[in-house]
């Protein structure tokens, strides 16, 4: 069995749903959360890692691998991080990050999308679109206005998107 799926059953044997609809979908929300909390995990696994070697290299920290990690999988890891494809997109990504700072802005704090879109279903009383999860992640509480122009143009470019794509279509009896 897969450690995934092992994982997901250790979850499952605390947790009971009355419909078999909640729980093939808690399934896919078990696994888009963990794989989040893992991909944070091994960032703060490669930034102590600096921190304790006082480097930046990869290769430095192949040696010290977490308590919570074999020692060959942290050190595939460091080989990876260490590679020069991963070093330059690693460096693409935080010069992109640093140009357009208002692009990664909302207003949720940690809660994720697949949260908001849980609490809005309930909320709504129907399952939510895109866009309604994106309005209330990206709008101000209160005046409801979007929290950048960026949040806006990104709302507007997808309602241009979805009216081309789907104008003219009508439900069928």
């Amino acid at each position: 069995m897969e450690v995934q799926e092992l994982l997901y059953q250790m979850f499952m044997s605390n947790h009971r749903f009355t419909r078999r609809s909640d729980e093939a979908r808690s399934q896919l929300v078990w696994t888009m959360i963990a794989r989040s909390n893992f991909k944070h995990l091994l960032y703060n696994a490669r930034k102590n890692a600096q921190k304790v070697f006082q480097s930046a290299d990869p290769t430095l920290w192949r040696e010290w691998a977490p308590t919570w990690m074999r020692r060959d999988y942290w050190e595939s890891l460091c080989n990876i991080w260490a590679a020069e494809r991963w070093q330059q997109t690693s460096t693409t990504m935080k010069v992109n990050r640093a140009t357009n700072p208002e692009a990664n802005m909302h207003t949720s704090g940690s809660v994720s999308f697949a949260t908001h879109q849980s609490r809005l279903d309930k909320e709504l009383k129907w399952p939510p679109t895109f866009q309604e999860v994106f309005d209330k992640m990206h709008k101000k509480k209160g005046t409801y206005q979007y929290i950048s122009d960026k949040a806006r143009e990104v709302a507007e470019s997808y309602n241009q998107h979805m009216t081309e794509k789907y104008a003219g279509e009508e439900e069928q009896p």
